[in-house]
């Protein structure tokens, strides 16, 4: 817990460099295009730039689109997909210099106006700083892992400005189901808490947005409501049929950075003939809308948002909280029009709708929407999430999403007898493979420490330390039953293993065990990236 207080302290105050950075970046993107999507009343107020708008200045959209694609890798996804799938491998996340190139390419997409929310670079900014924390004090896999958790949840409780929605969505967004990994809600929750504290010192308390005195809906209104909650669902289940269209490994390679080019392209062509209303996360838009300032239009720029995101998200394009807030809150709008009915709660109800499907989150959508627009819309909000997710399926915009918990590798596929206190890292060069002990062991020269003989159901094996126990005292380091170490072979001599003996990464390790206890042993050591 109190790691948790400190984490999100950290992760305030790397969050408030990011947003002074982020403002930097995005006034020389508007000296390109002399235009300034609206902001929010929570994050500068409602002004918007207009001068001759530079047409030429939205060039920049195919290549800085281009460099998304090309900064993150294929496969690992946007911020939040990340989080997810290194959760669930207990604990591999992508590297730093992956995860540095992640956060340069939110940054550049979101100050571009692609369609990047602006939560994509604070969730990646708090796992971060939970890296950092790791380097300064001495944890186990399991704090680790939480740590992680705690981080990203802080950082995006900061750009929610709703600490509570933060932490229940990081536990919330691990299942595709409605499930829960309780143990971690309470550290999430600190974090954020601590996180926004810290935080708003600098940038205030006010709610993202703002909204005018939302009343409870009239019983009579609800059937439009849900109609709204209808729409909503049914463009966020194209959405996701949309991920199918193209068949896996269609983006490899060079196509990949010319896909998102084509996307980046497409944004700017939408921009020039239309409006440069989908330049953006569309988060002001929504603002103005729930004011009653932006009409049936809502509804238009809702289509184009879904069309980009549709697109984009083939290359993590648009995957995270905020575009599918915009998406929803927009359609919401629109529709609002049209039913003749409050745009404010219809576009928190869309919203809500919205964002259940794509990430499954029906409490967390809903605990948004109500610290946004208050109390009165959580009867409303909640039947909307909650149909939303009753008709969405299991399908969602997170590829590493699980299931259930069983799926889980945190929960499952691992020997009871392996505890959490080893911690898994990648190798950073290739390890010799094991052999049978009469093959391979150099011999003991004369006086040096002798090694026992195999016994009749046990064979030796050696192998070199596995990068998680480097630095590690060898008393240390838990073996399961059936396996033990009978020898340090370091500097061309056999040392006996003795407790206190430090592991470098030069020595390798000569273990008695029986077959079956090494293969398991072995099948956890060479997880995926170790």
């Amino acid at each position: 817990m109190v790691l948790s207080v400190l984490l999100g302290a950290l992760v305030g105050g790397l969050c408030i460099v990011l947003r002074l950075a982020l403002d930097v970046l995005i006034g020389l993107a508007v000296r390109l295009t002399d235009y300034a999507p609206p902001g929010t009343s929570g994050e500068g107020g409602l002004m918007m730039a207009f001068g001759s708008f530079a047409h030429w200045g939205l060039l920049a959209l195919p290549v800085a689109a281009a460099a998304y694609a090309a900064l993150i890798p294929a496969g690992a996804g946007d911020p939040l997909t990340q989080l997810v799938r290194g959760y669930h491998q207990r604990g591999q996340w992508p590297g730093l210099p992956t995860q540095l190139r992640t956060l340069a390419a939110t940054l550049i997409g979101q100050a571009s106006g692609l369609l990047v929310g602006r939560d994509a670079p604070f969730t990646m900014t708090g796992m971060l700083g939970a890296r950092l924390m790791q380097r300064v004090t001495r944890l186990d896999a399991v704090e680790v892992r939480t740590l992680t958790l705690a981080g990203a949840a802080a950082g995006l409780g900061t750009v929610l400005h709703a600490p509570l929605a933060a932490a229940v969505l990081i536990a919330e967004v691990l299942y595709r189901r409605f499930e829960f990994e309780f143990e971690v809600v309470m550290p999430c929750l600190l974090a954020a808490v601590a996180g926004t504290a810290v935080y708003g010192l600098a940038f205030g308390f006010t709610p993202l947005l703002t909204f005018p005195d939302v009343q409870v809906p009239a019983a009579g209104q609800l059937p439009a409501f849900l109609l709204v909650a209808l729409g909503a669902t049914l463009l966020g289940w194209l959405a996701l049929l949309s991920c199918a269209a193209l068949p896996s490994g269609t983006l490899s390679g060079w196509r990949r950075p010319a896909f998102a080019a084509a996307v980046g392209l497409l944004t700017a062509v939408a921009a020039l003939n239309l409006s440069p209303a989908v330049l953006g996360d569309g988060l002001g838009w929504l603002q103005l809308g729930a004011g009653g300032f932006v009409g049936a239009e809502g509804a238009g720029q809702a289509a184009w948002r879904w069309v980009l995101l549709a697109l984009g998200l083939h290359v993590a394009l648009g995957g995270g909280v905020l575009p599918s807030v915009g998406v929803g809150g927009l359609l919401g709008v629109g529709l609002a029009n049209l039913l003749g009915v409050d745009p404010a709660v219809a576009a928190m109800v869309g919203a809500a709708a919205f964002l259940t499907v794509t990430l499954n989150v029906p409490l967390a959508a809903t605990l948004l929407t109500v610290t946004w627009g208050g109390e009165a819309l959580m009867p409303v909000t909640l039947a909307a999430s909650g149909l939303a997710h009753l008709l969405s399926g299991a399908r969602g915009l997170i590829d590493s999403q699980v299931h259930a918990r069983r799926e889980s590798g945190v929960h499952s596929g691992t020997p009871a007898w392996l505890p959490d206190t080893v911690r898994y890292i990648p190798r950073r060069q290739p390890e010799l493979p094991a052999v049978p002990y009469d093959l391979d062991v150099p011999a003991v020269p004369q006086g040096a420490d002798q090694l026992p003989p195999p016994s009749s159901d046990r064979e030796l094996y050696r192998r070199v330390v596995p990068a998680s126990w480097r630095g590690a005292r060898l008393g240390v380091v838990t073996l399961p039953p059936g396996v033990e170490v009978v020898g340090v072979v370091r500097d061309g001599s056999v040392r006996l293993p003795r407790p206190e003996l430090r592991l470098t990464e030069t020595d390798e390790l000569v273990f008695l065990a029986r077959p079956d206890a090494y293969t398991a042993l072995e099948g956890v050591l060479r997880l995926p990236g170790a």
